[in-house]
C-alpha cells in the first residue's frame, strides 16, 4: 500500500467498509442483469438490513422518497483490476480508461444503483418479507427492516454499503454529455413459443414474470462480442438465463439485420 501524497496518518488511506445488509434480487446470476438501472422496471428486490442497522428509526421518513441511491460492492468481480477495459457499448473490443466506464472491474469495486423504492415493512422483530423473492437465496431471511425495491440491476444477496435518497432538482441534468453511451441501449423484439407461454399460464405468477423476461431479453443480454459482429454460427446459439425461480431458455434470430429473440421454454430451478 502506497503513503498518501500528503502529510496525514497512515489511516487516511484505508477505510474499513461493512454492509448494512444484502439485497434480495430477481437476479439469481450475473448473466441477464440489466447493463444499467431502470432498463427492467419489473424487477423486483428486497433490502434486508442487518443488525444494528435494521433498526426501524434509521429509516425513519424514507418512505416520502420514490427513488434511492444504494451503494454496493461488486462481490462476484475479480479483485484485481486493470487501468482500461472494454464496455460493452462499444462492442467489447475498443478500450477506455476504467473511471471512464461503469465498469464492475474497479479498484474498489464499489457501485451505485439508482433503484425505486415501492415499499418500506418495519416490524418490532426481525420477521419475514410479506412478499419474498421467489428462487433468491434470502427468500428465508428476517430483519426488523425490509425494503421494497424496483428498477435495480442488482445480483442475488449483493452487500449493500449504503443508502441515500435521489434528490430530482440536484442530481437530474438532461443537458449533461454521456460520452460513448449516450442514450439507452436498442431493444429487440421478445416473443413466446407456445411452450414457454404454457409454462407462464402455470407460473403463480405468470403475467408479472413474462414482463420481466421480456424487458431482459429485449436488450440482447448475450456478451458484447455475440451481438450484431458475431457469425450466423454464434448468432444460432441457444441460451438460458435465471431469472426468479426458473430459467428462461431462448435463442436469437438475425435475418436481414433485424434481431428477434424467441423464448423457447421456461423452466423450473
Amino acid at each position: 500500500m502506497q503513503s498518501p501524497p500528503f502529510d496525514a496518518p497512515p489511516a487516511a488511506s484505508t477505510f474499513p467498509l461493512e454492509a448494512i445488509g444484502h439485497v434480495a434480487s430477481d437476479y439469481p446470476d450475473k448473466f441477464g442483469i440489466p447493463r444499467q438501472p431502470g432498463l427492467a422496471p419489473s424487477a423486483r428486490a428486497i433490502l434486508y438490513l442487518t443488525p444494528p442497522f435494521d433498526d426501524p428509526l434509521a429509516v425513519e421518513g424514507i418512505e416520502a422518497m420514490s427513488h434511492l441511491w444504494l451503494t454496493f460492492v461488486f462481490d462476484r468481480s475479480p479483485t484485481t483490476w486493470k487501468p482500461r477495459v472494454r464496455p460493452p457499448r462499444l462492442g467489447g473490443n475498443r478500450r477506455v480508461g476504467v473511471f471512464a466506464s461503469r465498469s464492475t472491474h474497479r479498484p474498489n469495486r464499489l457501485g451505485q444503483s439508482l433503484v425505486e423504492l415501492v415499499g418500506v415493512e418495519c416490524t418490532p422483530r426481525p420477521a419475514l418479507a410479506r412478499a419474498p423473492i421467489a428462487g433468491s437465496r434470502l427468500a428465508g431471511c428476517e430483519s426488523r427492516v425490509k425494503l421494497h425495491l424496483r428498477g435495480h440491476d442488482l445480483c442475488d444477496a449483493t452487500p449493500i454499503l449504503d443508502i441515500k435518497p435521489y434528490l430530482p432538482w440536484a442530481e437530474s441534468r438532461p443537458d449533461a454529455n454521456a460520452g460513448f453511451a449516450p442514450a439507452s441501449p436498442p431493444r429487440y423484439r421478445v416473443v413466446f413459443d407456445a411452450a414457454a407461454d404454457e409454462a407462464l399460464r402455470r407460473h403463480p405468477d405468470g403475467d408479472a414474470l413474462a414482463r420481466l423476461i421480456e424487458e431482459v431479453l429485449s436488450q440482447d443480454p448475450r456478451p458484447a462480442y455475440h451481438g450484431s459482429t458475431a457469425t450466423r454460427q454464434d448468432a444460432s446459439k441457444r441460451y438460458g438465463v435465471l431469472l426468479r425461480d426458473v430459467n428462461v431458455r431462448f435463442r436469437v434470430d438475425e435475418r436481414d439485420g433485424d434481431t428477434e429473440i424467441g423464448v423457447e421454454a421456461i423452466e423450473s430451478r
